[in-house]
């Protein structure tokens, strides 16, 4: 069984920055590709970043190139999303995803578990 937990969430200023943690609970997590998602009320949870299961394979998604960065710490099972620039638009609930295997999907039907969510917003 895997288990996610995001943190870090918070209010802050348009152009702050914010980082958050996902924290992996199983033996396994070098198994598994991270993503990073997001999602708005009445809308469908979108892809941020990813990367594969050693850090090497990252993806983004293109209105976050250049102000957000992903990287993960293998021996605290831990992946951060780094998130500058920050706009209004960026509000949300970011997720973080576990998939097994190669590659780093931006599907979020290809993640096989989620954590429950942190809430990031940016408000002046």
């Amino acid at each position: 069984q895997v288990q996610l937990a995001e943190s870090g969430g918070r209010l802050v200023q348009p152009g702050s920055s914010v980082k958050l943690a996902c924290d992996f609970f199983a033996q396994t997590f070098a198994n598994y590709a991270v993503g990073w998602f997001r999602q708005t009320p009445g809308k469908e949870r979108e892809f941020v970043a990813g990367n594969n299961w050693n850090g090497q394979v990252t993806n983004y998604a293109d209105y976050v190139k250049g102000r957000f960065a992903i990287n993960r710490d293998n021996n605290r099972k831990t992946v951060y999303l780094q998130m500058n620039s920050l706009n209004p638009e960026d509000t949300a609930v970011y997720y973080c995803g576990a998939s097994f295997g190669v590659g780093v999907p931006s599907s979020k039907d290809r993640y096989d578990y989620w954590g429950q969510g942190t809430q990031v917003t940016v408000s002046s």
